[in-house]
C-alpha cells in the first residue's frame, strides 16, 4: 500500500495528484515523508498589542480591510490590516498587487499569520508574512501544535494537513520497523507508527523531539548500512599486492621537497596497495596542498609493477592539465601518458583507445570519454578520480569495472567536515594532507562592490606592470556552456579596451583542446597577462606568477567554487590578491562573500558552506547511491549519526549479507528503495 499512487489517498485524486508531484510527492510513501519544515505553536499566540520588535511569531486576528499604494519608484505596496481586540497589525507585501483583491473577499474572516514584527511610529507590521485561513474544522489548524509543510502552486497548508492527516489514520499502522528490536530498545526509540503521526501532528514539544530523533536515527542507520556494506564488499575483493619504493623515483623527478603531510598520505598509499586488497581511499587536502603528488606516487606504483592507470577528471581543462603536468613528469621516467576527452578528433580518439586497448600507454587521463564502453584496457590496476564529488557512484562503478578490481583513489579540493565524510564517503578509507608547501602566503581577499570595478582593474594592472600575472572570471550561467562563453569573450573586449596596454586572453569550455592548450601555454611562458575565463578555470590550473583574481558578479557563485577559484593563485611565494566584485541583495549571498573575506581555511569555508546551504545542496546524496536525508542535519544530529553508525557496522560485523531472521525486513527495505545502487550488494 505504501508504493501505491498517491491520487488513491483520500482527497487526493487525479488533479491533485499533478500537483503533489511538482513537490516529488508520487506514492503514498512520499506523501507520509514529506515532512514538515517548521511547526508552529498554536496553542498560545501572541496579542498584537504585546508584539515586540525583531521577534518571530504568530497572530490570530480578522482581516478588517487592504489597501495598495505606489511609491515613488513605482512599488506597489499592499497592506491587509488585521485585529485581534489588542490591537492593529499590518501585513505588506511589495510588487504583489493580486493580494489586495485576495484580502478584500477575506474581509471578517479570521487568519493565521507567520513573521518578523516591525514596530515603528506608524504602528506593526510584518513584512511578507507566511499566512493562511481559518477554516471550521480547527482541529488540524488551531489549539495545538501545527505542521508548517513546503508546498507549491495550487495546494494550501489547509489541503496539505487534511491529506497527511487522512494518509496517517490509513497507512501508519502498515509501517514496518526495519530497525532490529534489539537497536531500537537499546537507543530507546519510539515506534516507528507513534513516530510518524507524532512529527506531522505532535501532542507535545517533547513528543515532536522524541518522533523526529526516532525518524533521523533511521534515516542515518539505513545509510550507515549501506556503507558498512559497501566497505565490507571491498575488503573482501581478492587483489594485487603491489610493492615499489616510491620515494628513490619521486625524488628523481620532484623538482621540490615533499612536505611532511605528502609524505604520510603516499606512505598509507603505499601501505593499501601492498595489502592485496584493493585500496578504496580518498585523499581530501585544501587547494595547493599537492594531491598530484599523491596520485604521481600512486601511478609509479602501479606502472612500475606493470598495470594501466586511469585518471578521470570532471572538465576537459582540468584533464588536459592534469595530462600536462603528468606527461612532464613521466616522460623522463619512459611512462607513456595519453589524452582521452570529448573534444578530441574522431581519428584522436580512435587512435587513442587502439594504445589503451593494446596496452601501449601507461597512464589514460581523461573525462566521462573514459566511461564509453569501447574504452578497453588492456590491463587496468589503478583508478583515479579527481573531484569525486563531480561523479556518482555508478560512474565509480563504471571505470572500476574496465579492470579486475584495480586499485581505487579518489581525490577532492573540496574540504569535506568530518561528519560529511562519514555520511557520503564512509566506504572509503581517508587520508588528509593538512598542510601546504613552505613559503606560501594567506591570500588577501576583498570584496568590493560593482560601483568600485574600475579600482579593482586598476590594482589589476599595478600588479601587472611588477612583472606578475592575473585571472578575470566571468559571471556564473548555468543555461549554457554556448552563453557563458559569449559572456567571457564580451568581458575580455571589455577590458582589452579598459586596459589597452595589457595583454588580454580568453579560455573557454567552447574552445578545442588544441586551443585551450595554446591558450594556457602562453599564459605559463607570461605571453598572456591578463587570463579572461569562465569558470572552467576553477580547479587544477596551476601558474606560479599568478598573483591576483578578479570574480565578476561573485555572488551568483557557491562558497566552495569561490575557494576553488581563489585557489588559482598563491601557488607561489609572492602575495596574491582575490578581488570578488559583487553587489549582493539576498542575505545568503551577502554571508558567502563575507566569509571568503575572513578566511583562507577550507575547512571553515566547507563548515559555513555546510550550514548555508544544508547538506542536501552541499553535496547530492543521491549521485553518491545513498538515500536523501529528508529530517536529519548533519552538523546539528553529530550525536545520532554517530549511535547509528555504530549499530549498523556492529550488525554487519555479525550478519555480513542480512540473512538473520530478525534482519530480513531491513534487508528487503534496502532492496527495494535503493535497488540501482545497492547492484552489487550480496545482501538478503
Amino acid at each position: 500500500m505504501l508504493e501505491s499512487p498517491v491520487r488513491y489517498i483520500k482527497g487526493v485524486g487525479e488533479k491533485r495528484a499533478y500537483v503533489l508531484s511538482k513537490l516529488g510527492i508520487h506514492s503514498a510513501r512520499d506523501l507520509l515523508y514529506h515532512f514538515p519544515r517548521r511547526w508552529e505553536d498554536r496553542r498560545y499566540f501572541k496579542k498584537i498589542g504585546e508584539l515586540i520588535d525583531g521577534e518571530k511569531v504568530s497572530i490570530l486576528g480578522r482581516v478588517i480591510d487592504a489597501e495598495s499604494t505606489v511609491s515613488r519608484k513605482g512599488l506597489v505596496i499592499v497592506k491587509a490590516i488585521i485585529d485581534d481586540n489588542s490591537g492593529i497589525a499590518y501585513l505588506t507585501w511589495f510588487n504583489q498587487p493580486y493580494m489586495k483583491g485576495r484580502f478584500k473577499s477575506l474581509k471578517g474572516k479570521r487568519i493565521v499569520a507567520y513573521g518578523t514584527v516591525k514596530r515603528s511610529k506608524w504602528g506593526v507590521e510584518i513584512e511578507n508574512p507566511e499566512w493562511e485561513e481559518i477554516g471550521g474544522e480547527d482541529s488540524l489548524n488551531l489549539g495545538r501544535i501545527v505542521p508548517i509543510y513546503p508546498l507549491t502552486e495550487g495546494i494550501s497548508q489547509l489541503q496539505m494537513r487534511k491529506i497527511i492527516n487522512s494518509a496517517l489514520e490509513f497507512l501508519a499502522p502498515q509501517l514496518v520497523e526495519i530497525i532490529p528490536p534489539s537497536i531500537r530498545e537499546k537507543r530507546k526509540l519510539m515506534p516507528i507508527s507513534v513516530a510518524m503521526r507524532e512529527i506531522h501532528f505532535p501532542t507535545s514539544a517533547k513528543d515532536l523531539s522524541e518522533a523526529r530523533r526516532r525518524l533521523v536515527y533511521e534515516e542515518f542507520f539505513l545509510l550507515q548500512v549501506i556503507i558498512a556494506l559497501r566497505q565490507k564488499e571491498y575488503k573482501e575483493e581478492k587483489g594485487r599486492s603491489l610493492e615499489f619504493d616510491v620515494f628513490g623515483e619521486l625524488e628523481r623527478v620532484l623538482p621540490f621537497k615533499l612536505t611532511e603531510a605528502q609524505r604520510r598520505v603516499i606512505e598509507e598509499v603505499a601501505r593499501d596497495m601492498r595489502e592485496g586488497h584493493p585500496m578504496n581511499r580518498l585523499i581530501q587536502g585544501d587547494v595547493g596542498s599537492g594531491k598530484t603528488v599523491v596520485a604521481l606516487a600512486a601511478i609509479l606504483i602501479a606502472v612500475r609493477c606493470g598495470y594501466q592507470c586511469a585518471l578521470m577528471a570532471p572538465t576537459e581543462i582540468l584533464a588536459e592539465q592534469h595530462f600536462i603536468v603528468l606527461s612532464n613528469m613521466l616522460f623522463p621516467l619512459g611512462i607513456r601518458v595519453t589524452l582521452l576527452v570529448g573534444g578530441l578528433t574522431q581519428r584522436e580518439k580512435k587512435l587513442a583507445k587502439q594504445l589503451i586497448t593494446q596496452g601501449e600507454t601507461d597512464l589514460v587521463v581523461g573525462t566521462h570519454a573514459l566511461l564509453e564502453e569501447d574504452v578497453e584496457f588492456k590491463n587496468l590496476g589503478l583508478v583515479i578520480i579527481d573531484e569525486q564529488h563531480r561523479f556518482g557512484v555508478m560512474q565509480r562503478a563504471t571505470l572500476r569495472q574496465k579492470g579486475l578490481n584495480p586499485e581505487v583513489l579518489v581525490m577532492t579540493a573540496t574540504p569535506i567536515p568530518r561528519t560529511l565524510a562519514l555520511t557520503v564517503y564512509g566506504d572509503l578509507d581517508i587520508s588528509v594532507i593538512d598542510e601546504l608547501p613552505p613559503g606560501r602566503q594567506p591570500i588577501k581577499t576583498f570584496w568590493v562592490p560593482k560601483s568600485r570595478r574600475k579600482w579593482a582593474y586598476s590594482f589589476v594592472r599595478e600588479q601587472i606592470k611588477k612583472g606578475q600575472q592575473a585571472y578575470a572570471v566571468c559571471p556564473l550561467i548555468e543555461e549554457s556552456e554556448k552563453l557563458q562563453a559569449e559572456a567571457a569573450e564580451k568581458l575580455a573586449g571589455d577590458l582589452s579596451r579598459l586596459l589597452p596596454d595589457i595583454r588580454v586572453g580568453l579560455l573557454h569550455g567552447q574552445m578545442r583542446p588544441k586551443e585551450k592548450e595554446e591558450i594556457m601555454q602562453a599564459f605559463r611562458e607570461g605571453k598572456i597577462e591578463l587570463l579572461v575565463s569562465t569558470p572552467v578555470i576553477e580547479v587544477g590550473i596551476d601558474v606560479a606568477n599568478a598573483t591576483v583574481i578578479v570574480i565578476e558578479d561573485a555572488d551568483r557563485f557557491g562558497l566552495a567554487q569561490l575557494h576553488q577559484l581563489r585557489g588559482r593563485v598563491g601557488r607561489g611565494e609572492k602575495q596574491s590578491y582575490c578581488i570578488l566584485i559583487a553587489t549582493p541583495r539576498g542575505e545568503e549571498a551577502r554571508k558567502r562573500l563575507q566569509v571568503m573575506t575572513e578566511t583562507n581555511d577550507g575547512f571553515r569555508i566547507a563548515e559555513e558552506d555546510l550550514a548555508i546551504r544544508g547538506p542536501g545542496e552541499f553535496f547530492g546524496t543521491r549521485q553518491h547511491g545513498l538515500p536523501d536525508l529528508k529530517l536529519a542535519n548533519i552538523l546539528k544530529d553529530v550525536k545520532i549519526l554517530e549511535e547509528a553508525r555504530e549499530d549498523a557496522m556492529e550488525l554487519i560485523a555479525n550478519d555480513p549479507h542480512l540473512r538473520k531472521h530478525e534482519h530480513r525486513l531491513l534487508a528487503r527495505e534496502i532492496r527495494e528503495r535503493f535497488g540501482e545502487a545497492i547492484e552489487m550488494l550480496d545482501i538478503g
